[in-house]
């Protein structure tokens, strides 16, 4: 609870310091139209799915905002639990509980600082600064952020189509302390990132001399048409990871709330392992396809073989209401959905989104601690989208695990209600 506070201060003292700034005029008193001069130095406030201040020559912007989302779910499934000696329960959540600050300056230095309060202290998210158009490396980011690897992890968990990413996922690094450099070519079809990182902990800690990644992302869009209603996305990731001490997979079915399905239990300290990523995306109007192949090869001769785990998915949705999944061309990622008409506003019912996705994980290698199993997902998601800032989310589940010792499944019924701004 104590770093809980702490992280809460941090934020709200930033937030509170700046608004103070825009109380009114320095000598006092109000002022009249024709009396007031345009100080480059003042901030403007307005609201633009979140609360920004911009200087009226602009080379100052602050944004303020968080993210909310609450989950609920259930689960059954007596005969996978029979077979692995495990009792499935019910879940309640807060999945995320984030505040961030962040802003540009001088047009060529930005930063970030965010934190979670979701399972009861503060976590840190991206605490980072970018420094801009660096001759020769575009963009360069120091501090700790995500990796630049897959297309899923990238999209914002405040633009994925379900709740939970696909199960493939579990190989990505996300959030280390690092440097990376990273820019757009050929008129933004291109985006390109490389990064060296050290893999840390929930804040940003480590001790160790040789825990260490090189992490690289390529995407191209061939197709970019009618403001991002047709887009053809592809893109490719790879990273090298030395991993200091042993290594452990497992995944849970694709809500958090849940129980571990697949593990390969702690094993030696590999040499080193690999990476892979290929991903691939279609927007055509209100319908959109995604899917991706991630592996990790593991160069482990300790163990005496190499290991190879590998996963994908592929995923559709469709909008009922004439809305389209928005492409960020400067990042290779989609980001968020505003409505046509908002709901109750001008006779609007809001954004109506219906998706299903198929992923499927396999762990099962010979030679593992424990014996790790194939997890196979079917997933079924109705959004609601009042508004660019709210979301109301409920997703069917069908797990699959498939082993030696069981093949069972179970049914997941998962809700959320999301807030971000």
């Amino acid at each position: 609870m104590q770093k809980h506070s702490i992280g809460l201060v941090i934020v709200l003292t930033i937030m509170t310091v700046t608004t103070t700034s825009l109380a009114g005029p320095a000598e006092g008193g109000s002022a009249s139209k024709l009396d007031v001069q345009p100080n480059p130095n003042d901030l403007r406030v307005y609201w633009k799915e979140g609360f920004r201040l911009d200087s009226a020559d602009k080379k100052f912007k602050l944004k303020f905002g968080g993210r909310l989302m609450a989950d609920m779910g259930w689960i059954s499934g007596s005969d996978l639990e029979n077979d692995l000696g495990i009792t499935l329960h019910d879940g309640v959540e807060f999945r995320r509980a984030r505040l961030y600050v962040a802003g540009d300056f001088y047009e060529d230095l930005a930063f970030k600082l965010q934190f979670d309060f979701a399972g009861g202290d503060a976590d840190l998210k991206d605490a980072y600064l970018k420094i801009k158009k660096v001759p020769l490396l575009g963009n360069l980011t120091l501090g700790h952020f995500k990796e630049p690897f897959s297309l899923n992890e990238l999209t914002s968990s405040k633009y994925i189509t379900f709740l939970e990413r696909a199960l493939p996922t579990v190989f990505v690094p996300s959030r280390n302390v690092g440097i990376m450099a990273s820019n757009t070519a050929f008129d933004e079809q291109m985006t390109w990132a490389v990064g060296a990182f050290r893999s840390t902990n929930d804040y940003g800690m480590l001790v160790s001399n040789d825990s260490y990644n090189v992490t690289t992302r390529l995407t191209w869009n061939p197709l970019y048409e009618d403001k991002g209603r047709k887009v053809l996305h592809f893109g490719g990731s790879y990273s090298r990871v030395n991993p200091s001490g042993g290594v452990q997979i497992r995944q849970r079915p694709e809500a958090h709330w849940t129980l571990y399905l697949t593990d390969t239990g702690i094993f030696a300290e590999p040499d080193s392992m690999n990476l892979f990523g290929a991903e691939a995306a279609l927007v055509h109007g209100p319908f959109s396809i995604q899917g991706e192949y991630i592996a990790n090869a593991v160069d482990s001769r300790t163990m005496g073989s190499d290991l190879y785990f590998q996963g994908w998915y592929a995923q559709a949705s469709y909008f009922l209401t004439g809305e389209h999944r928005p492409y960020k061309k400067s990042s290779g990622t989609f980001s968020r959905v505003k409505p046509k008409k908002n709901w109750r506003q001008d006779g609007g019912w809001g954004a109506w989104e219906v998706a299903a996705r198929y992923s499927y994980l396999d762990l099962d290698e010979s030679g593992l601690p424990v014996t790790a199993r194939e997890l196979q997902n079917v997933t079924v998601g109705l959004n609601w989208y009042l508004n660019p800032n709210v979301r109301l989310m409920c997703n069917y589940i069908r797990s699959m695990v498939d082993g030696s010792d069981t093949n069972e499944d179970a049914d997941i019924v998962a809700l959320r209600v999301q807030v971000d701004f």
